[in-house]
């Protein structure tokens, strides 16, 4: 991890992500960016000065959104890290993952501006549509207080296709975090068989990271993928739930069209996705 993404509306939740980049950007030693994007009434990049006073609200705006990415750069800079900000406008023109595109990010982290249970936009960008195509691993910071360095990472996958690629990423954090991983299978109401045989996929996967020694199996026989995470929470406390996603295509074959949309909506916990690279 060399490069991270915060793109921050300043809300309490953004500003819980900044924070979580900055410990992550320490960690990994990387350089980290931080993004606000404004609609202004008119293409304020055109403007001249004298013409910029015609508007004193929106320079209002500005001035507090620079002062606010000025405040996070300090403290980066504190901890000894490089780190630059950005400040767009227009943003429904260019949007978080055009931007993270041109930087070659390679991770984004961003809070939920919304009410608790629903993530709504960050100014300009749909939190949504970053989840759903964002090339580089995402966490969406919501409710729920972060810890980090994590201890308990869960791994959610139906385990019936090659998830290796997301769960070396996920790896990766692990080993930083000297955290155990738990990795989770859910067995919707279409999929019920025995624990036992529901764990053979999961110990399939496994053979390929004979090395990983702090992990849990779990399988779990639920309604729904949403409600075997919930259920799993309730007897094992975790600081980060990790799924993968199809970029194209949606979400894993045994997830419903938006399972990670929905875990990412309605979970109060850190929510990370990382594409299956095909």
């Amino acid at each position: 991890m060399k490069n991270i993404l915060v793109p921050t509306d300043f809300s309490e939740n953004c500003t819980k992500a900044a924070h979580l980049g900055i410990k992550m950007a320490k960690t990994y030693n990387a350089e980290i960016h931080f993004l606000h994007q404004m609609t202004t009434p008119v293409d304020w990049v055109k403007l001249d000065k004298l013409k910029e006073k015609r508007y004193p609200e929106t320079l209002k705006q500005i001035g507090a959104a620079k002062a606010n990415l000025r405040e996070l750069e300090k403290i980066a800079e504190h901890d000894g890290l490089k780190c630059r900000t950005f400040l767009q406008f227009d943003s429904g023109q260019k949007d978080i993952l055009e931007h993270s595109g041109h930087f070659h990010h390679d991770f984004i982290i961003t809070g939920s501006s919304g009410t608790k249970g629903r993530v709504r936009e960050i100014t300009g960008s749909n939190v949504e549509k970053i989840v759903r195509k964002a090339n580089a691993p995402i966490i969406v910071v919501k409710e729920e207080e972060v810890t980090f360095p994590f201890k308990d990472i869960l791994f959610v996958s139906d385990f019936e296709e090659d998830v290796s690629h997301p769960f070396q990423e996920v790896l990766s954090i692990a080993e930083k975090c000297d955290a155990k991983i738990h990795l989770l299978r859910i067995n919707t109401e279409t999929d019920f068989n025995s624990i036992e045989v529901g764990l053979n996929p999961v110990k399939e996967f496994l053979e390929k990271f004979p090395d990983l020694k702090k992990f849990s199996m779990s399988v779990h026989n639920e309604s729904s993928v949403e409600a075997g995470i919930n259920t799993f929470l309730k007897h094992q406390p975790a600081d980060l739930i990790a799924m993968s996603t199809h970029g194209k295509t949606g979400f894993l074959s045994l997830f419903s069209k938006s399972i990670a949309e929905g875990v990412t909506n309605h979970s109060e916990l850190p929510v990370m996705t990382i594409h299956i690279k095909k």
